[in-house]
């Protein structure tokens, strides 16, 4: 090796080299690197000429070891590595090609190896050793370990661990091919027949991390005996499944022997004649397997036992079933389907059959309920100008009732479908809407459907506009025209006394049509006003009349329905004029710059003359001869006109406030920054100068604002200018005219305030992530609608995917709301109130445990509506959460442990005990 290393000659190294190989023609090692001080040469079996080669190599070792002649030490040194110049005169450097014969069963690609410390090569044995973080290259095998010998004979690779002093592993070999890893204590990989051997070996595919003493692989099938299978990625897993033998086909399934659960490497005593894992990605058809439960009401529960079916590409089923001991018992049908870049959908039809305590006992009830829901939607892309959409959720009214463990269905009463298909033309100003809508009232048992429910606008058309428009246009040819109709038919019943002849005679049908014509005029004084004339005739077809008589002998109110096709119409032109004010006021030596007012009025003046005025009549209320104006088509669908004409005066006035302030971290004109204080509030009203009384109207305040942008708040409110009689009745004079000044009374308003707080993330990359990838499953058409289902069970189980990332967030939202409504006995106004304040918080007791709460409190009853808290534990590879509803009518408490795994979701320790409260 001296003497080799002392000699220099390149053209020397060149010929020993190519003799060598003319007389090994048998040669079989694909990419041996030899080392000479002023360039690398690769032999290749697979191709007729030696190339010289770049080497990765970083380090030198300046001592040479001694060595048998037929070895020689390869040493490397990246800064003294000098690629040659080939077929370059001015170098006198050629590199020679020769032809020589391939042997049968040579590779058909080079194997390229690297080593950071030094490579042995062994020539008469054939064999190339490496050491200090080698690598070797093959196709796509990638193995990096830190002691590597390649045996250019028998074609194998065998990798071995490092071990300290102590008899420590401190660091192993890796074996990468494709998305498969492997990570072992030794390796021995065949590059011809793709075979491998190794001992202490960890792999890992998709959610399944396997562990095995020995493990045998051939091609995409894997062997492995005595190891544990799991989804914690730790070394030494917390859990996991015990076998004595497994095979594992490449993202197919893996099937094991005898095999059983253990936690913490303590084996639990249940154990099974084999283990079957599917691995496939997507769907695929199997058992949903079910989990038990106890209900004070229902008796001991299988929930959930069912089978989930692949139809097709494009469609699939699962089928689920519930049954109680007491012999009640439900099942769920769920079909979906979805065609990429077309649409997608999902249905679900459920079916429960509830029994209370046993037959014979005084509390024994029974009832049969059935629900429906349906979502379907349509891409943009499939059929521009098209839509179809779906949102369906119906049932019975007592259905959301009695499911168990679901307190916000239990207090959901009012249900709402909508089946919609739009459809306009390109380039042409029509488009039309057809729909069928329905709404149920669960506590009061009323159903109502709207079918169908047809509409058709034309855009505002402008006859007089010229095709080719040159120079400014006439005031004429900004004169518009449009349409808006509709037409809807509506029955209504109870679903606890349904009748199909009362179903008939619930049936109404209306239509409504309206010919608006505007024409924007050029702007005037300097641009400063906008001045916009308008007419509109509106007419209404109505189904029946709607009266109420005094019936003086029985002394109440009798009502009659008279059948029919009826109209009623409004004709009614006028002008609007709006402008916009704008203030600023300026501050100095202050963080506020400036605040600025706008302020944007508008002033119309319009002629209504009041063409219902025969629809209208008066009746009596009581014995005392008090008396009441009504119009006869009162409850129709789209409503009815006035019988006052109106000619008069409309006034609206909105304003907003922002403010420009200095930041105190940024300098410069990022500093600068606008903060909105106000986003609208304003007040409108109007005054009628032909009217016989009543001349003014009410007034209607508003304000909506996002303050210091974390408080939202949302308020209005009506304001009656007029005086009341004992009874609650206006009379036609005004408030301020009673002897004390008073502008009136509010007759109803609301008022919202909502906000919420949340710490920082603990990391930001995870939360950036975590919303990026919710982001993705929510916009996957392929995903849409289990993602949607997914979202859903996440809010009735917020314990189970408790974000730890987030060390607290508190949500909380307040709302009053008051209104005037007449009596029942028609003898005044009573004011209403209602308010409640609604909250919701977690925070992070400590990194691993998190307790959270959400509730409802009624302000009016002083009574919390309900409560819910949980406490979730993180534990690693499984989670923990413990759920407590302990008021409200539907009260009940629940413990599950389960693995984070979704492969093993339905893996899970589950106690839930439920109170019912008639």
């Amino acid at each position: 090796m001296n003497g080799l290393h002392k000699f220099r000659l390149k053209y020397l190294l060149t010929g020993i080299l190519t003799a060598f190989l003319f007389f090994t023609q048998t040669w079989k090692s694909a990419g041996f690197y030899l080392y000479n001080k002023n360039f690398y040469i690769n032999l290749t079996s697979s191709a007729d000429t030696i190339k010289p080669v770049s080497l990765k190599d970083s380090s030198l070792k300046k001592s040479i070891h001694n060595n048998s002649d037929s070895s020689i030490r390869v040493f490397s040194d990246s800064s003294r590595v000098l690629k040659p110049k080939i077929d370059t005169i001015r170098n006198n450097i050629k590199i020679d090609t020769f032809s020589y014969k391939i042997s049968k069963d040579s590779l058909d690609a080079p194997v390229e190896y690297e080593a950071e410390d030094s490579a042995v090569v062994l020539v008469r044995e054939k064999k190339v050793i490496l050491y200090g973080k080698t690598k070797t290259n093959y196709k796509d095998i990638e193995l990096t370990a830190p002691v590597t010998e390649l045996d250019q004979q028998t074609e194998l690779l065998t990798s071995v661990n490092k071990k300290d002093s102590n008899g420590v592993v401190i660091e192993t070999a890796h074996f990468v091919q494709g998305e498969n890893k492997f990570q072992s204590d030794t390796i021995r990989f065949n590059f011809k027949t793709q075979k491998g051997i190794s001992k202490n070996t960890h792999t890992m595919q998709g959610e399944i991390h396997l562990q095995g003493d020995e493990m045998k692989r051939i091609g995409d099938i894997i062997y492995a005996k005595h190891g544990v299978i799991t989804t914690c990625n730790l070394d030494d897993p917390h859990f996991g499944f015990r076998y004595d033998r497994i095979k594992m086909v490449n993202n197919k399934v893996a099937i094991t022997g005898p095999i059983h659960p253990e936690f913490e490497k303590i084996p639990i005593p249940i154990y099974l004649p084999f283990g079957f894992f599917p691995m496939n990605k997507g769907r695929h058809s199997g058992l949903l397997p079910p989990q038990f439960s106890t209900n004070e009401d229902f008796g001991l529960g299988l929930e959930g036992l069912g089978y989930y079916k692949v139809l097709s590409e494009y469609f699939d089923i699962s089928v689920r079933g519930n049954i109680y001991s007491y012999g009640g018992w439900s099942a769920n049908i769920t079909p979906s389907y979805r065609r990429r870049y077309k649409y997608n959908g999902r249905m679900n039809f459920s079916i429960q059959t509830t029994k209370f305590n046993f037959k014979g006992d005084p509390d024994y009830t029974k009832n049969r309920s059935y629900f429906v829901t349906w979502s379907h939607s349509v891409d943009s892309r499939a059929r521009p100008g098209t839509s179809f959409s779906a949102s369906v959720n119906a049932g019975s009214t007592k259905y959301n009732k009695y499911i168990p463990n679901d307190p916000n269905k239990n207090y959901q009463n009012q249900l709402g479908s909508s089946i919609t298909y739009t459809k306009s033309w390109a380039g042409k100003p029509y488009n039309l809407t057809i729909s069928a809508n329905h709404n149920q009232n669960n506590s009061i048992h009323l159903i109502s459907l709207n079918l169908p429910d047809v509409g058709f606008t034309v855009n505002t058309l402008y006859p007089f506009q010229r095709k080719d428009q040159v120079g400014t246009p006439k005031w004429y040819e900004k004169l518009g025209v449009g349409y808006n109709g509709s037409v809807k038919s509506q029955v209504s019943f109870y679903d606890t006394a349904f009748r199909f002849k009362q179903l008939i005679d619930t049936l109404q049908w209306g239509g409504q049509h309206s010919f608006p014509i505007t024409l924007s005029l050029p702007p005037i004084l300097g641009g400063k006003f906008l001045v916009s004339p308008n007419i509109s005739y509106e007419q209404k077809w109505i189904a029946q009349k709607f009266r109420r008589t005094w019936d003086s002998t029985l002394k109440k109110i009798d009502t009659s329905v008279t059948k029919g096709a009826f109209i009623d119409q409004q004709i009614s032109t006028g002008i609007n004029i709006n402008t916009a004010l704008y203030g600023t006021f300026q501050f100095k030596h202050s963080r506020v710059i400036a605040i600025r007012h706008v302020i944007r009025p508008t002033v119309g003046f319009s002629y209504s003359p009041s063409l219902s005025k025969k629809h209208f009549y008066e009746t009596q209320l009581d014995t005392a001869g008090n008396k009441y104006r009504f119009s006869e088509f009162e409850g129709s669908l789209f409503g009815s006109y006035g019988e006052q004409n109106f000619g008069g005066l409309s006034f609206s006035l909105d304003n907003n406030l922002e403010m420009k302030m200095r930041s105190k971290k940024d300098t410069g004109e990022a500093a600068i920054k606008k903060v909105r204080l106000i986003d609208g509030y304003g007040v409108n009203f109007g005054y009628n100068f032909i009217a016989d009384s009543f001349k003014l109207s009410t007034f209607n305040f508003y304000l909506r604002s996002t303050l210091f942008e974390k408080l939202n708040i949302t308020a209005n409110t009506t304001l009656n200018p007029y005086q009341i009689d004992g009874r609650g009745f206006p009379v036609n004079k005004y408030a301020w005219e009673a002897g004390k000044f008073k502008l009136g009374r509010f007759s109803n308003g609301n008022l919202s305030m909502s906000t919420d707080f949340r710490s920082k993330p603990k990391d930001e990359k995870k939360d950036s992530a975590r919303k990026k990838k919710e982001q993705q499953l929510l916009n996957d058409p392929l995903q849409g609608n289990d993602t949607q289902s997914e979202l859903e069970y996440m809010r009735q189980n917020p314990s189970q995917f408790v974000d730890f990332n987030i060390p607290w967030s508190i949500n909380l939202g307040f709302s009053i709301y008051f209104t005037e409504k007449i009596k029942p006995d028609y003898s005044g106004f009573i004011k209403d109130f209602s308010s409640n304040l609604n909250f919701s918080g977690s925070f992070s007791l400590t990194p691993k445990w998190n307790f959270s709460v959400n509730g409802y409190y009624d302000l009016k009853t002083k009574n919390l509506q309900t409560f819910q808290m949980s406490i979730s534990r993180e534990m690693h590879c499984w989670q923990m959460s413990i759920n407590v509803t302990p008021v409200g009518t539907y009260r009940f408490f629940n413990i599950t442990i389960s693995p984070k795994s979704g492969m093993l979701q339905d893996l899970k320790i589950n106690r839930t005990r439920y109170f019912y409260t008639n």
